[in-house]
């Protein structure tokens, strides 16, 4: 099923490079205002406890992370820019059973959810403060449960469309992550980010797309709660998009 409103445009559907590799420069702001007295406190004094640090050499055991002070979580998941951490703190509080890995390079998003993090007492949660490529590049194999591209910068501008996240590349490194049966969620405002999305899920084998009628990627699931920028775009008249691709096991498959 492919929705009129969400037909790729003509040319988006990528053709396979076997040969690329995920692009490693890192694009965008680190801070933005000042933080406040309160916040940088937060930040000094709570960001350690959560911080999650790559190995130097080998694969990341990223449940192992989450050990200290509880046990090992049941599953692992990952939300790749998590902006201000309105979803990453609501899915923490609400599933205190699974370990929520956060990737986020903006420190003033950081502190936002270190802050919501305090409110909840939520311990079941990593952040970490680089690249979300170089976390997945050192990730196991099918270790992830659930991952969430939530709204990430479009790149509008052709000549910045491989900046986006969404890429042949990358997708073989969420294929090889996401253990089968696994779950992929991207939601975006950007009519032109919705259709390369769409059409880079869909032409990829390792993942199918869940959807069985039109309500289902135009209304927001209700364990997939709003954001501060979900709802920017709404005043603004842009329609999101909400998409979740599930991990299948075939031969073919990366």
């Amino acid at each position: 099923m492919t929705p009129t409103a969400l037909r790729p445009e003509r040319g988006a559907v990528p053709q396979r490079d076997d040969g690329e590799r995920p692009r490693k420069t890192l694009h965008g702001r680190r801070q933005g205002r000042p933080l406040r007295g309160g916040l940088r406190d937060l930040v000094e004094q709570r960001l350690p406890a959560f911080e999650l640090r790559l190995p130097d050499a080998g694969r990341l055991d990223p449940a192992a992370a989450f050990e200290s002070p509880g046990p090992r979580p049941r599953a692992l998941w990952l939300e790749i820019g998590f902006g201000g951490g309105e979803h990453l703190a609501w899915q923490a509080a609400r599933h205190p059973e699974v370990g929520i890995i956060g990737c986020e390079v903006f420190v003033n998003g950081i502190a936002t959810l270190l802050r919501a993090l305090e409110e909840t007492g939520s311990g079941n949660v990593r952040i970490f403060r680089d690249d979300a490529r170089r976390l997945i590049e050192a990730l196991p194999d099918a270790c992830l449960e659930r991952v969430f591209l939530l709204f990430p910068d479009p790149w509008p501008k052709r000549r910045h469309a491989k900046r986006r996240f969404v890429a042949p590349a990358t997708l073989d490194a969420l294929a090889r992550v996401l253990r089968p049966g696994g779950e992929l969620r991207v939601a975006s405002d950007d009519p032109t980010y919705q259709a390369w999305a769409l059409a880079h899920l869909l032409a990829h084998p390792a993942f199918a797309w869940t959807a069985k009628s039109a309500a289902d990627w135009r209304r927001r699931p209700a364990d997939w709660p709003p954001t501060r920028y979900e709802a920017k775009a709404l005043e603004s008249g842009r329609h999101p998009v909400y998409l979740a691709f599930q991990r299948v096991a075939r031969a073919e498959c990366p």
